[in-house]
């Protein structure tokens, strides 16, 4: 099985990544067969930028996904949102791969089910 998880907003403000990543992590943990790809899209690929500085005890995004990517899910974000916020010549957190709206379309028509945050 293959499970999209597509998330849109800011890796903090509010809880949406944070949420889309806890379901990640939990069916990696409790369905490790099941395939886990996350797409950020919109200002949530800025979840894609290394070194996050987060008060102790607070959730970190980059760790998350990083954790998401270890156990063998995929990670894109979208090229073109990451154009229109001035962070593509940026360095992302090593695994997550810019991406494209084709490549989107193709993870949501081979996924069972497509989650949004």
């Amino acid at each position: 099985m293959s499970i999209l998880i597509l998330i849109n907003d800011a890796p903090y403000g509010t809880e949406k990544a944070y949420n889309g990543l806890r379901l990640a992590m939990t069916l990696q943990k409790e369905h490790p067969t099941v395939q886990v790809n996350v797409f950020l899209m919109a200002d949530a690929v800025g979840c894609a930028l290394p070194n996050q500085n987060t008060p102790q005890g607070y959730y970190n995004i980059e760790r998350m996904l990083k954790s998401v990517l270890a156990k063998g899910g995929k990670v894109k974000a979208c090229g073109s949102c990451a154009d229109a916020r001035g962070i593509r010549p940026l360095s992302i957190i090593e695994g997550v791969e810019m991406s494209n709206m084709s490549e989107l379309a193709q993870w949501t028509v081979d996924a069972e089910k497509v989650f949004t945050f």
